[in-house]
Order: structure tokens, then C-alpha cells, then sequence
């Protein structure tokens, strides 16, 4: 089922590329590859953030209708700690 894979922050880090493009929001990661092009607030800031936490960014522009509209599209996973040394 979608939205069951754990993921890295390091593992999220390398899908930064146009067509493979990982967003997290709080613990959540979103696949935004297919739906960069419909992003409402233009192409290049879900370019500029893809790859990285964009937690802060999103509620400074989104609600929370929008993550529950969007998300059983797009959320592929939740991001897992890695051990703090």
C-alpha cells in the first residue's frame, strides 16, 4: 500500500532531480514528481525545496485542507530517525 515505506532524511536527500522529486512535510514524505507542473504556486518552488524538508515553507502558504486533499496522492512514506551518535 502507498504511504508504507520508510524513508531517510539521506534517502530523501537524493531525489532531487525533475523527474524524481521527494518533498518531506513534518514526518511525511510526498512523491511531487507528476504533480510539480499543477503546483499552483509554479514549477521552481517545489524544485527549489525537492529533495529536502519543506515542513516550514508549506504551512507558511498552506492549511491543512490542502495536505489532506493532496495527500493520498501523493504521500509515499514517512521518514524514519537514524540513530543520533
Amino acid at each position: 500500500m502507498a504511504g508504507d515505506k520508510s524513508y531517510t532524511t539521506s534517502e530523501v536527500a537524493k531525489h532531487n532531480k525533475e523527474k524524481d522529486m521527494l518533498i518531506i512535510v513534518d514526518d511525511s514524505v510526498y512523491d511531487v514528481s507528476e504533480f510539480v507542473n499543477e503546483h499552483p504556486g509554479g514549477a521552481k518552488i517545489l524544485k527549489r525545496v525537492a529533495g529536502k524538508d519543506a515542513t516550514k515553507q508549506f504551512w507558511k502558504y498552506h492549511n491543512e485542507g490542502v495536505l489532506k486533499k493532496y495527500a493520498p496522492k501523493l504521500k509515499v512514506g514517512t521518514v524514519k530517525e537514524t540513530a543520533k551518535l
